[in-house]
């Protein structure tokens, strides 16, 4: 059987990527200015799909009109724990509905993904190890069978990159992460999922507390 080929991106989706992987990996700083010059001229591309960008980012909250133009904003510390209140919540759902699911196929997918994230730490590519830690957590979600949880955490990854990306660039914090997601999948791989859930609750409570602990020491450091 073959497989339905995907759209090419827009040249617009394109240059939205670019722009919040720069917000993302710390390349523009909150409070930095941005100008559609600026950012065309960077990308060798024309104003229009730059500004049809900023304006989607805007709207997601990456951007605010300021006097002097679009800036970056700051992460939001309430909107933060909001997310991942929601996760705390939602997540272990995910496990729990995931584990009576897992096939071998699927077992072998989630050790390839833990393998992968593992071997990342050391290379020091900071997009590289935030997409396998996405593309761990969305394992999960699409493994729950409810399209609601995909849909639901799709929708605020886009934010919790930028504060995740601050503690996967630690090395020492993302061999912590990784082990984590080895024990959940192999409890889930074990049948337990109960405990399985439980490990994702605490996962997910200590990633909040190490981007906390990120914070402090960057605006002591400021």
């Amino acid at each position: 059987m073959l497989e339905s080929l995907a759209p090419p991106k827009s040249l617009v989706d394109q240059v939205y990527e670019v722009i919040l992987d720069a917000l993302c990996d710390g390349t523009f700083k909150p409070g930095e200015r941005l100008t559609q010059e600026d950012i065309a001229a960077r990308l060798n591309v024309s104003r229009q799909p730059v500004t049809h960008a900023l304006a989607i980012l805007k709207a997601q909250g990456f951007l605010a009109q300021g006097r002097q133009g679009l800036t970056v904003t700051p992460v939001d510390p309430a909107f933060f724990e909001a997310i991942y209140q929601i996760r705390s919540a939602v997540e272990p759902l995910a496990v729990t509905l995931a584990t009576p699911r897992l096939t071998k196929d699927a077992i072998a997918k989630g050790r390839a993904l833990v393998e992968h994230g593992r071997e990342l730490v050391d290379t020091g590519d900071e997009r590289a190890s935030l997409q396998a830690d996405m593309d761990f957590h969305s394992f999960i979600y699409e493994l729950s069978g409810n399209p609601l949880i995909a849909e639901t955490m799709r929708l605020h990854w886009r934010h919790l990159r930028r504060a995740m990306g601050k503690v996967l660039r630690h090395p020492g914090m993302s061999v912590s992460v990784w082990k984590e997601h080895g024990r959940i999948l192999e409890r889930m791989i074990r049948g337990d999922a109960e405990g399985a859930a439980e490990l994702m609750r605490r996962h997910l409570v200590e990633a909040y507390a190490r981007a906390g602990k990120m914070d402090e020491a960057e605006t002591k450091s400021a």
